[in-house]
């Protein structure tokens, strides 16, 4: 798997990997699958261990990018954002691969396909390592869509899921998923995080909250 050094937020399907690091941690992120899904591997440097969120797709190429040789980090954690199922097409191969504890909420678990272990709300932390990431649920994509903040030391670190996009939010299928979920981002994301906050979605591009922050009044006033 090549892994390219200089983070730029992009990444495409069949490409590389890439991955910004930290001082406590690092960032991988890889495109999978044919709707340009984002695997995310977060390994805390002082321990090794990791943590991947959304094991989309190809299977192989996720196990790749953790490596095979005796420095790889030890991979202990799968965490699936939401219930849709190109998120969680490899889950059941990678948790076979790794022996990993699954982790969602508990809303969206049971459209998974394999038992999740250990199932989180909003105001929960997931640890490994010495990393605490919280998490934050956002309702209206899917009913138990949540989003995982770490607070770095630059800057916080938001993965999204389907809940917000460069342009907006994700899917909604009525006026009230909608206005749910863009009560649950103006309250429990804009509102309480800085412009400068990383954003790692699903699909695609990341972005920062300052570049999409402008757009909310307008998010409000489509509808969708």
């Amino acid at each position: 798997m090549d892994v390219l050094e200089e983070y730029s937020g992009h990444t495409d399907p069949g490409g590389p990997a890439i991955r910004r690091s930290l001082a406590p941690l690092t960032i991988s992120k890889l495109s999978v699958g044919p709707m340009d899904n984002n695997a995310y591997l977060l390994v805390c440097t002082a321990t090794q261990e990791a943590l991947l969120i959304d094991a989309a797709n190809e299977p192989q190429r996720i196990a790749d990018l953790v490596g095979a040789d005796d420095t790889r980090p030890e991979l202990q954690h799968l965490v699936t954002t939401h219930r849709h199922k190109d998120h969680w097409e490899a889950l059941g191969a990678v948790a076979g691969m790794f022996q990993t504890r699954q982790i969602a909420h508990p809303l969206d678990a049971p459209e998974l396909p394999i038992p999740m272990d250990e199932l989180v709300s909003h105001g929960d932390t997931v640890a490994f390592g010495q990393i605490e990431l919280e998490v934050i649920h956002l309702r209206g994509h899917t009913p138990g869509s949540i989003a995982l903040l770490y607070r770095g030391p630059d800057r916080p670190h938001l993965f999204t899921g389907d809940s917000l996009f460069p342009g907006g939010p994700g899917k909604t299928w009525s006026a009230e998923d909608f206005r749910s979920l863009v009560s649950d981002l103006e309250s429990r994301v804009f509102g309480e995080l800085p412009d400068d906050t990383w954003v790692y979605p699903g699909h695609g591009d990341d972005t920062t909250l300052g570049k999409e922050r402008p757009s909310l009044p307008e998010w409000k006033a489509r509808g969708w």
